[in-house]
């Protein structure tokens, strides 16, 4: 027992969602303890700039934003620690979570670990990300930036028609990569699609290689898997929309969750199947993945930890 530590409310995870969770937490002095995990910051450091956040009338570099987040959860007192979490033990009260080999019991616990987008897996690929020069896993956050120019996107299912769609209202052209010789999407998506003037869909199309100047995107090398033929397509923007992987695996014995691995909360909270443990941000939500809808939920989730605190006094 000299090892362990006692926690009231320990909040996993260090996105919008888990910095907000942080702020709330530590405002209502429940001495919140944050771990960072394997991506400090999120899924938002990936992003070059943030425009869509209220509040910051000039946009503002992801990386930047979660830095400023950071300092104000331990401005009020949230002592943020690198590490994430090995195992877990929801089977009664307090709850058990090891942080690599430390054994932490805590009475909250706020889920906020995110979701990691799935990309192609290409060497070009993850530079251009690295670099922010044309490389996306989010239309909605980075398609403006693409306005009255030519992308592409490579998916097939639901998702990935509704961000060609959506990139159809702001670029001069879309490009869309389907694997196969058919959409996953449901029959209105296909539709939606295949109807819009701007959105040129290559069926058994796959990418081989993203093009550019070594900071910028200026094309893709993409082969027909039936034919074979490998031509290039100019470009400057490369959306990558095969769905994410929530970051839950280490909770799945005790915490529910649907196929993919996305939390399953009460609706309209952040409430999971075990008393005092939370969920907050894209751990759980399969339909926004936005940073304000995260912060929003972060709150929700703080609030919530608080309220279950007091029917343990």
């Amino acid at each position: 027992m000299e090892n362990i530590e006692k926690i009231k409310c320990l909040i996993i995870g260090s996105g919008p969602a888990g910095y907000t969770a942080a702020i709330y937490a530590s405002r209502a002095n429940l001495n919140p303890v944050l771990y960072q995990g394997q991506q400090p910051g999120g899924q938002l450091t990936t992003t070059n700039e943030v425009e869509n956040f209220p509040g910051y009338p000039n946009g503002i570099m992801g990386g930047e934003m979660m830095l400023e987040l950071q300092k104000q959860a331990e401005r009020f007192g949230t002592e943020i620690r690198s590490g994430w979490v090995t195992k877990v033990d929801f089977s009664a009260q307090p709850h058990k979570v090891w942080v690599d080999d430390k054994e932490l019991h805590a009475d909250t616990v706020i889920i906020a670990t995110g979701a990691s987008a799935k990309y192609l897996g290409l060497d070009s690929e993850q530079h251009y990300l690295k670099t922010g020069g044309g490389v996306s896993a989010c239309a909605v956050c980075d398609g403006f930036f693409y306005r009255n120019q030519e992308v592409a996107i490579v998916g097939a299912g639901d998702s990935a028609c509704e961000e060609a769609l959506y990139l159809a209202n702001l670029c001069k052209k879309v490009t869309m990569l389907v694997r196969r010789d058919e959409f996953r999407a449901s029959q209105i998506m296909k539709e939606r699609v295949l109807k819009a003037q701007n959105i040129e869909v290559l069926f058994n199309t796959e990418t081989e290689e993203i093009l550019g100047d070594g900071q910028v995107v200026t094309g893709i090398k993409v082969r027909n898997n039936q034919t074979k033929e490998v031509k290039e397509l100019p470009i400057t923007g490369f959306f990558v929309a095969i769905g994410h992987k929530p970051n839950t695996d280490v909770f799945k014995p005790y915490i529910h969750t649907d196929e993919v691995g996305y939390i399953q909360n009460v609706p309209g909270t952040s409430l999971t199947n075990v008393a005092g443990v939370f969920v907050a941000g894209d751990a759980a939500d399969t339909r926004y993945r936005q940073a304000i809808t995260a912060a929003g939920s972060g709150c929700m989730a703080a609030l919530d930890a608080e309220k279950y605190l007091m029917t343990l006094e």
